[in-house]
């Protein structure tokens, strides 16, 4: 198990709540820190396992903040239900590639850093004249479309799941508001399976110590993220998303000059 100590735990939870439903890259966020605090998580299965599994906490703060919304809305379940099609098919028959190989590779994470900022800036101005307020108003099958986006984003670490489905939602005529909470609503089954799956497969390898980290983990990313999403949606009524995609491309910058020289 690689040597990742209580506060380390903390800060990376911490990381991952204030990032997950921001569209700037959990992954690219919480694969940096790695670096930084000297975790080798390309060659460490427990830090692997770690990075997907304390994205629970942040699930839990999304089904406290729109529980109510999304367990009265039927027509809200048949939108994610439509959506996480082709991201479960997606992540299904990928996921050997995205845990063993993909999963910590510094060069794909800063180019879609950099890449999906730029495309994030431009769907942004196409968002002034977006027609539905509402995804229920959606047609069904640019639902799909979003689904195929957000599955796409766990093929590249540093697009952000948070991201590829705002920029989906964007490019297919949703308004700013609508895009970003149906990417908090359509987390919840997409991450669900992800970490459940992820657990299942991974937690006969992780010892004792391993799961209070977990815990850990999990506890601050949920405090972090129950903040995050409240924050975001009056900052994206407000702003928009560029500063979101200005940072990214900044951060791409930083990221290749540390890293990739």
């Amino acid at each position: 198990m690689g040597r990742v100590s209580a506060w380390e735990a903390l800060l990376l939870g911490l990381v991952e709540g204030l990032t997950e439903f921001l569209p700037v890259s959990s992954t690219g966020h919480l694969t940096l820190l790695f670096h930084l605090l000297g975790l080798p998580v390309e060659d460490d299965p427990f830090l692997k396992t770690f990075l997907i599994a304390i994205q629970l906490g942040a699930i839990l703060a999304v089904l406290l903040l729109y529980g109510k919304r999304f367990a009265a809305d039927r027509g809200l379940w048949v939108r994610i239900g439509v959506a996480f099609v082709p991201t479960g098919a997606i992540g299904f028959l990928f996921y050997p590639l995205i845990k063993g190989y993909i999963l910590g590779k510094d060069g794909v994470v800063v180019f879609f850093l950099f890449f999906v900022g730029l495309a994030l800036l431009l769907a942004d101005r196409m968002a002034e004249r977006a027609r539905y307020e509402d995804v229920k108003a959606l047609p069904l099958g640019r639902v799909a479309w979003i689904g195929f986006f957000q599955g796409l984003s766990a093929l590249f670490p540093g697009t952000s799941r948070s991201g590829a489905t705002i920029l989906g939602g964007l490019l297919l005529g949703l308004k700013r508001k609508a895009a970003a909470e149906f990417s908090f609503l359509l987390a919840l089954p997409t991450m669900l399976a992800a970490v459940g799956y992820d657990l299942v497969k991974s937690a006969p390898a992780v010892p004792k110590e391993g799961w209070e980290l977990l815990l850990l983990g999990f506890a601050a990313a949920l405090a972090t993220a129950l903040f995050t999403v409240r924050w975001m949606v009056a900052a994206v009524e407000r702003w928009g998303f560029r500063p979101f995609a200005y940072y990214r491309m900044v951060l791409a910058l930083v990221y290749a000059y540390f890293f990739l020289r």
